[in-house]
Order: structure tokens, then C-alpha cells, then sequence
């Protein structure tokens, strides 16, 4: 199923049928066992898809998932929204994505650089050809895309790569960087607050979540609450994010840090200025919405609000900036470590940051401008401008 009502959107936008046809599918998908016979007989076994969703605008970009949960239909999802937020964006890509049913935690990393070797075979022409870029997602981080650029030899094959290894500076940092810059446009433009002294909660505290804290301390924002996937903690007064950075390095508890525990469904509650679920999806749903207590919603994370979630919040007047804007530092990121591959150019981390933040800053703009002009959440001002892109896109290539 689409993550866009074309229906919806059609009040706003010209999609004609053929349109509509060929964006409610995936272009291509491609799925695969990856297999691999270890020392001790065992044959470590993980089902795999690599989709591509639109790539009228370019090459499809999109990460490569590892976990136990992964399945076709969210990977198709995850893709079809990588079509959007490198639209919405304006960088020249399509959206992809791969998913892999492991769970990272359970081999070591000597199996997982083999299965990621393997991953690459299956897929060579794919990666050689560059019709499909891949990078980091949950479960996989730059050494795993450093595997990559060994088996292909090519530096433009994938990126999120280590920056000793043709990588770019800040782009481990590139998505959480971008989730908070849109967390100070959302709060100062919409709100008409300063970012120092706003409280926020994140929901998640991997690399997105972990950076985006990082970024709204430093700028002088309370990050009263912060959880990952065993618990988490609350200090009314703000949390010394850096320090918890340091402990999360050492034990994956963040409860034992110190403070008020919390869990990741209280937190989601909790009265502050914003709240940024940057964990997994479908975290928001209709049984919680009412009780979200948060003036604007940054979505760190892909899907975390469901569509009867976003009615709810909607009715109660509290705003949502959707995951394709927020959170496309990273694919910004990914298409300047792409750019500077191609051409060779050197790129430091205040040439990444900068770009990412004029390309929110852009697209802030024009979302914002659009809902008011419309009347419509800022998601769907956001699906108009993606969707209309895309939809050009393919009107310009004869497709339809």
C-alpha cells in the first residue's frame, strides 16, 4: 500500500491514472537468501530484498536494513519514502532500500562482513552499474559500507562510508544533524520560541537520536528525556547528553546513567516543547495520540506516526513535521559524499553541514508555505510538493 493518498492529493495536484499506476508499485524488487556455511556446520541463512521504488529522478538511494523484523512490505515502504524525501529535497535521486532478516546482535562481526560480502554478489550488477546506492540503516554502519566499496573497488557504489575510506565527514552525524535544525526551524518559525531553553524528549538513541540530542544541547535546548529500546530517563532540569553519549558507548542501558526512569511510551507523553520520536515506525498511533502533550512533532525516525494518529494530532492542533523532511540530512549527506566520489573533490564536515542545512532550510520553506496556502498539515503540503516532483519527473522522461 502507498504511504500517500493519491486521492487526497489528486484535490491539490494533477495525477492521472498512469501516474498513480506506476507510483502504487515498485518499480523492481529483487529478493534473495543469503547464505553463508559457518566453521561449525551451521548454515547462518537471512532472507533479503533490495527495492527499487521511483528512480525517474535517479539512481535509487536507500539503506540497507539488518534486523530480525525486516519483511518485503516494509522495505517497499522504507523505499517509497526515500522517492519522497530525495524529491522533496531536490537532490537527483530515485528511492531504494535493503532489507535483511538478521538480527546483527547474534553473529559476529567476522560473519557479518562474509554476509555482507555475500550481499554483494548477489547484487553486483546492481552496485557496479550504480542503479542502486546503498548506506547505513539500522543494523548496518560505515564499516559495513567499507566492506562494500572493497568488493566493487568503485567509491561511488555506496555511501556512508568511514572517512578514511572515501567517505564524508559529518555523515555519521548528517541525519541527527538535520533533525535538529528542523526541530529549531519548527520551534522559532511555527512556534515562536527560542531554541535555548525549549525542552524536548527523543524517542531513540541510536545514531540519529544520539546526534540529535547532541546538536539541541549544544545549541542550548533541554533534552529532559531520551530512550532506546531497553528504557529510559527524564531530568526535568536537562540531561548532560554528551556524558550519556559516553556511557552508551560502554552499556546499551541508559537507565542505569542515573535519574527519573521513563519508558519509551511514557516518554512519548510527557509535556515538552517538542518531542522527536527518531526510534522505529508506528510509534504514534490512534491509542496514544490524545495523549501527546508535545507542541510539534519532529519525526527523526521513518513512519513513527500513524495515519489515524496524524488525524487525531491534527484535530488537537498539534503539528507534525513529516520524516521526509525532517530527516533527510542523511540522504543530503549521502548525495554530497556520492558527488564528491564522482568528481574527487575534498569536502570537510562544515561543507557537509551547511549544505544539508540550506537544502532543510529550502524545503522548510516550501512546506511550510504550501500548508498555509492549502490548509493542510504540513505532511501532506510536504506529499504535494514530493509527489508533484516525482510525477514531472516521469512526465519528462515520456513515462507517462
Amino acid at each position: 500500500m502507498p504511504t500517500v493518498n493519491f486521492d487526497e492529493l489528486r484535490q491539490y495536484i494533477d495525477i492521472s491514472k498512469g501516474a498513480e499506476q506506476l507510483l502504487s508499485k515498485s518499480e523492481k524488487e529483487i529478493t534473495f537468501s543469503l547464505n553463508l556455511y559457518k566453521s561449525d556446520g551451521e548454515i547462518l541463512e537471512a532472507s533479503t530484498y533490495v527495492i527499487y521504488a521511483n528512480v525517474a529522478r535517479g539512481p535509487a538511494k536507500g539503506g540497507i536494513r539488518v534486523a530480525p523484523s525486516v519483511t518485503l512490505e516494509e522495505t517497499r515502504d522504507l523505499a517509497e519514502r526515500m522517492v519522497w524525501k530525495t524529491a522533496l529535497s531536490g537532490i537527483p535521486f530515485g528511492g531504494g532500500k535493503s532489507g535483511i532478516c538478521l538480527d546483527p546482535k547474534e553473529i559476529t562481526r567476522f560473519e557479518k562482513t562474509a554476509m555482507m560480502k555475500e550481499y554483494v554478489h548477489m547484487i553486483s550488477l546492481e552496485l557496479m552499474s550504480g542503479t542502486y546506492i546503498p548506506a547505513p540503516d539500522l543494523g548496518t554502519g560505515p564499516h559495513d559500507m567499507a566492506v562494500i566499496y572493497g568488493e566493487t573497488h568503485l567509491l561511488e557504489s555506496v555511501t556512508g562510508k568511514p572517512p578514511r575510506v572515501g567517505g564524508l565527514p559529518g555523515r555519521k552525524e548528517a541525519t541527527g544533524r538535520g533533525v535538529a535544525h528542523t526541530a529549531e526551524l519548527a520551534l522559532t518559525k511555527l512556534l515562536g520560541r527560542k531554541l535555548a531553553g525549549s525542552t524536548v524528549a527523543v524517542q531513540g538513541f541510536g545514531n540519529v537520536g544520539s546526534w540529535t540530542c547532541y546538536f539541541l544541547h549544544k545549541a542550548g535546548a533541554k533534552v529532559v528525556a531520551v530512550s532506546n529500546e531497553y528504557g529510559g530517563i527524564y531530568d526535568e532540569k536537562g540531561l548532560d547528553i554528551e556524558a550519556l553519549m559516553s556511557h552508551v558507548r560502554t552499556s546499551p542501558r541508559i537507565e542505569e546513567f542515573g535519574g527519573d526512569t521513563v519508558t519509551n511510551e511514557e516518554l512519548l507523553e510527557l509535556k515538552v516543547d517538542a518531542l522527536v520520536p527518531a526510534a522505529i515506525e508506528n510509534q504514534i498511533t490512534k491509542d496514544n495520540a490524545s495523549a501527546i502533550q508535545a507542541k510539534v512533532i519532529v519525526e527523526g525516525a521513518n513512519g513513527p506516526t500513524t495515519k489515524d494518529a496524524d488525524a487525531i494530532l491534527a484535530d488537537r492542533g498539534v503539528l507534525v513535521i513529516p520524516d521526509i523532511l525532517a530527516n533527510c540530512g542523511g540522504v543530503v549527506a549521502s548525495y554530497v559524499e556520492w558527488r564528491k566520489a564522482k568528481s574527487g573533490s575534498i569536502t570537510d564536515a562544515k561543507e557537509t553541514y551547511q549544505t544539508l542545512m540550506d537544502r532543510i532550510d529550502i524545503g522548510f520553506e516550501q512546506v511550510t508555505s504550501t500548508a498555509k496556502a492549502k490548509k493542510v498539515p504540513h505532511r501532506t503540503a510536504a506529499e504535494i510538493l514530493a509527489v508533484f516532483e516525482v510525477i514531472e519527473a516521469m512526465k519528462d522522461r515520456g513515462w507517462v
